[in-house]
């Protein structure tokens, strides 16, 4: 089975604030990069969205609707909806996630 592809706003806004972010601390080729390769993990979960794992520090406090998956230090999280896998966010992991995820997932 082949799933759809579908972004929250959230996640859109996500990827648009990497790309200014690097472009404007490194060029505009890394950034863009950097995006076709988040694009290109995001995209591989049409055929394998079960791959991911539920992200630990959701696991912890008992929500496993979510899972996760990585391109370099970003984390890509997503649910699945019966033939759609819903991108929520795309996060540098190396901020705090325990509170970014209780933040942007459980409001």
């Amino acid at each position: 089975m082949i799933f759809r592809i579908s972004y929250s706003e959230a996640a859109e806004h996500d990827l648009y604030s990497i790309h200014l972010y690097v472009e404007a601390r490194d060029s505009l080729k890394q950034a863009d990069i950097l995006l076709e390769g988040i694009s290109q993990t995001i995209f591989s979960l049409k055929n394998m969205p079960e791959r991911g794992h539920c992200p630990q520090e959701l696991e912890l406090i008992g929500v496993r609707d979510f899972r996760e998956t990585h391109f370099k230090s970003f984390r890509i999280i997503y649910s699945l909806h019966e033939d759609e896998v819903v991108v929520h966010c795309v996060l540098d992991g190396r901020r705090d996630m325990q509170t970014l995820l209780q933040q942007r997932l459980l409001q």
